[in-house]
């Protein structure tokens, strides 16, 4: 057996006993709930679950939070029943997605069944003590059920984030930040599912069912409705960028995969800077633009290996006309100024309006440029790359800068440059599900 399958095994036998554990012990402490209810409620969960929609790289979220806290709030306030139980018993069939099934996948789904109980019995739990004797709820009443809803959705996707975590770095041996991207968006959206779960529960108990359970489920559709309308926004974006490296590929076959390259340099030294995974994927952005105002240059001045001052002035304002292009781009503005960088003329450049981050997309560049092999020149060692890296004098390449990228590198065990072997493909995980 593979160590990462073994690893994998490991993590996937711990959750799915997690969860287990947690069933079996509110079945004996509780034991109850209203199996009618229970599972209108499922139906609704497992669907939602089942369509959850890519919000970052290979991260999955839907809006079952918002079905999990509704059904709580119910349970809760229902004399002789109890959220805790009915929840977990509910989170236990929302683990598989259409390609576990499809690809025959089975660390994903056993270890989801962990820890969606397990997140489903905090939640529960929560909202058990905080709405525990609390009769039929009045206006101030609306308030605390707001307030408990608020508190259980927190709880439950911080275990939830917490056991996605500490699974990804244990069976893959790395932080994999990137799925952690724009959390400072989605969480708080998670957070007034809960709140709006908890309102909708405390509207089934005290309304006429028949009447708003229509209105929940529509509620519960536009919640979806949003989460697929971002994750089709977002993919649109990766798209649109993919299709410029292409273009600008296919004009310089000499470049091809040099701006995967740099995006790949980038990450690794934003790692080991400590960077967040929003930091990460707005520094990859920025790499994969940051030679789009090539697109612009004729192609005879692309292969030159010496320009004139005149043709280099030339080159320069084509390449600013496309980034200011791109600068008109909602999404790509703020990665435009960080990847403008590789068309500054030096004898005006000011340390003092560089950033860390346009450091790190030139450093990333510059290195792959110097160990690459063009037209006019072979390519240097990776040695002799930081070498020349750290004898520039412009201000360009900060030292921390330099020193993580090789830090990273002497951990990867890669070599880039003459003498160098092929790099082998750093090891993603499976799709990871955090609400």
């Amino acid at each position: 057996m593979k160590p990462i399958v073994r690893r994998q095994a490991r993590i996937a036998i711990a959750y799915a006993l997690a969860g287990v554990a947690c069933l079996v012990v509110l079945a004996l402490r509780y034991g109850r709930f209203p199996l009618g209810y229970w599972i209108l409620f499922s139906i609704a969960f497992f669907a939602l679950e089942f369509r959850a929609v890519e919000v970052n790289d290979r991260m999955l979220q839907s809006s079952g939070s918002m079905v999990l806290l509704t059904a709580g709030t119910l349970f809760a306030l229902q004399p002789d029943t109890n959220a805790a139980f009915a929840i977990a018993a509910m989170a236990a069939v929302g683990p598989l997605v259409p390609n576990d099934l499809k690809e025959r996948r089975w660390f994903q789904p056993i270890s989801n069944f962990g820890q969606l109980v397990v997140s489903a019995t905090v939640a529960g739990l929560i909202l058990d003590g905080l709405l525990v004797d609390m009769a039929a709820p009045t206006a101030r009443g609306f308030v605390n059920v707001a307030i408990a809803g608020a508190a259980a959705s927190v709880a439950y996707t911080a275990v939830n984030v917490t056991m996605v975590r500490s699974a990804v770095r244990y069976v893959y041996g790395q932080r994999m930040l990137l799925p952690w991207s724009g959390l400072h968006l989605l969480l708080p959206a998670q957070v007034l599912l809960g709140l709006m779960g908890g309102l909708l529960g405390a509207a089934f108990f005290t309304a006429d069912k028949q009447a708003v359970i229509v209105l929940i489920l529509a509620v519960y559709l536009i919640a979806h409705l949003s989460f697929s309308s971002y994750a089709q926004l977002r993919e649109a974006h990766q798209a649109a960028l993919r299709g410029f490296v292409k273009a600008l590929e296919a004009r310089d076959l000499y470049t091809r995969g040099h701006t995967e390259r740099v995006a790949y340099f980038a990450q690794l030294i934003g790692e080991e800077l400590h960077f967040t995974g929003t930091q990460l994927e707005k520094l990859r952005w920025a790499c994969l633009i940051h030679d789009l105002g090539k697109l612009a240059i004729p192609g005879e001045l692309l292969s030159k290996p010496q320009l004139t001052p005149e043709e280099f002035d030339q080159m320069r304002q084509a390449a600013r006309k496309v980034e200011g292009i791109l600068a008109e781009v909602d999404f790509l503005r703020p990665m435009v100024s960080i990847s403008g960088v590789h068309y500054l003329d030096l004898e005006r450049f000011d340390a003092a309006h560089w950033s860390l981050e346009a450091s790190i997309v030139a450093t990333a560049d510059a290195s792959d440029a110097l160990t690459s092999t063009r037209r006019y020149r072979m390519a240097m060692s990776q040695q002799e790359a930081f070498e020349e890296l750290r004898a520039d004098t412009s201000g360009r390449f900060y030292p921390e800068v330099i020193d993580a990228l090789e830090r990273a590198l002497e951990r990867t065990g890669e070599v880039y440059g003459a003498t160098s072997s092929t790099r082998p493909e750093p090891q993603k995980p499976e799709r990871a599900r955090l609400v």
